[in-house]
């Protein structure tokens, strides 16, 4: 079996704890002997639905250079994807081979689920320039990397230009500011159409708070990982751009976003202006109402210009039984060719050298407007348990989002609140 590992469930949330989860060991990809010449098949965990018929082409191409090694794509739903994957660690069955997000890297890196790459990388001579540097820090714990960019996103403003022609409103200059946005989001908003100016939701922070707190000039957590940046003023007023659209009824409430999401409500002609990311891209192009009647700009400025950068890694289990094989693949999927094949099927390659074919292939919008964003971009905020302080933000943030208290104080009890779950830590 493999090494021993466990899951401990605290009282602010679940904290993974491995013993000895350094190499070796028995993976969920151990079929054959895995030894010279012999059959290795690499299990490859993913959830997007979207992506299995491209993640299944490139496990064929992979064979074809690799013909000892077969690939078999274990998809997952969003929702249950985490989930699975923790039980597979403590069942000692984890993917060869798995795709791994922000919020979670620090927990899985720091008790040994996932193997450093600095080695390959060094002996294969991987370039690393070609990926945004903020993806490789964000994939980087303790001064070593764990994994290979496969896609990035950064954030823009959707905007239905039919809305904006129907007032005469000026569509989004370039360089916009927090005053042009809150100028357009009241013109824009028809109590009498039920159509609202912008939405102002709790629920994603990569779409919204983080952004505006980066552009006011504050900070979710300090680099160093020890400190809270939400008792800071201008974090605060990186919330209160929210807060103060819901108060001046240019978003919907509170209650009418969890009945109804931003999404739909967009997709419906309801809202003028959407914050998402480069991922909306597919969606909109295939959707009816939107394929012909919006596009994006860049988010406004505020103190000054940022972004959250975001992005998959690939990354290999601790305790495969093919480390090499499982690196080759990775290494293959963060290649020119991998990228480009990716970039067709609707996320935005991280591979510099690949994006302008996924530009090409969405026509009617102006995405290089995701491209350009990388220049001023920020990375998402982490830690070691992420999802701790994440539910932190939902439970104290959620009284300002309803008026129940201030955002400046809803702000300071959250940042009371972080501080001893990064202590913890």
């Amino acid at each position: 079996m493999g090494k021993a590992a466990r899951w401990c469930a605290g009282a602010l949330g679940v904290v993974l704890a491995l013993s000895g989860c350094s190499g070796g060991g028995t993976g969920a990809g151990g079929v054959g002997s895995g030894g010279k010449g012999g059959k290795v098949e690499l299990s490859y965990a993913a959830w997007d639905t979207n992506q299995k018929k491209v993640l299944e082409q490139l496990g064929r191409e992979f064979t074809g250079t690799h013909p000892n090694v077969t690939v078999k794509v274990q998809l997952t739903p969003w929702t249950e994807y985490f989930n699975k994957l923790k039980t597979s660690v403590t069942g000692g069955s984890a993917p060869d081979v798995f795709w791994m997000n922000g919020p979670y890297f620090r927990l899985y890196a720091s008790n040994g689920v996932i193997r450093p790459l600095d080695k390959e990388v060094a002996e294969d001579k991987v370039d690393l320039s070609v990926y945004p540097k903020a993806l490789i820090d964000l994939y980087t714990y303790d001064g070593k990397l764990y994994g290979l960019p496969k896609d990035m996103d950064t954030i823009g403003v959707w905007y239905n230009k039919a809305l904006f022609d129907a007032r005469g409103v000026d569509h989004p200059a370039p360089d916009w500011t927090w005053s042009d946005f809150n100028r357009t989001a009241a013109e824009l908003t028809d109590p009498g159409k039920g159509v609202y100016g912008a939405a102002a939701p709790l629920t994603s922070f990569q779409e919204y708070q983080y952004n505006t707190i980066a552009q006011a000039g504050g900070y979710v957590i300090s680099p160093d990982g020890k400190k809270s940046g939400y008792d800071q003023p201008e974090t605060i007023k990186g919330l209160e751009f929210w807060t103060d659209l819901i108060e001046k009824k240019h978003s919907p409430d509170l209650q009418t976003m969890t009945d109804t999401s931003p999404l739909q409500l967009f997709e419906a002609g309801k809202l003028a202006m959407y914050w998402g990311g480069s991922w909306n891209a597919g969606e909109f192009s295939a959707n009816e109402y939107t394929k012909d009647k919006v596009d994006v700009a860049p988010l406004p400025r505020g103190e000054k210009r940022a972004t959250v950068i975001h992005g998959v890694a690939n990354v290999v289990s601790a305790t495969t039984d093919h480390p090499r094989e499982a690196w080759e693949f990775v290494e293959f999927l963060g290649s020119e060719q991998a990228a480009l094949a990716i970039g067709r099927s609707g996320p935005l390659p991280a591979r510099d050298g690949t994006q302008q074919a996924w530009v090409k292939d969405h026509p009617r919008f102006a995405l290089t407007t995701f491209l350009d964003a990388v220049d001023y971009a920020v990375p998402f905020p982490v830690s070691e348990n992420t999802a701790a302080w994440n539910e932190a933000e939902l439970t104290h943030l959620t009284q300002a989002w309803t008026g129940e208290r201030t955002a400046g104080e809803a702000s300071a009890e959250l940042a009371r609140t972080m501080n001893d779950l990064l202590a913890r830590e």
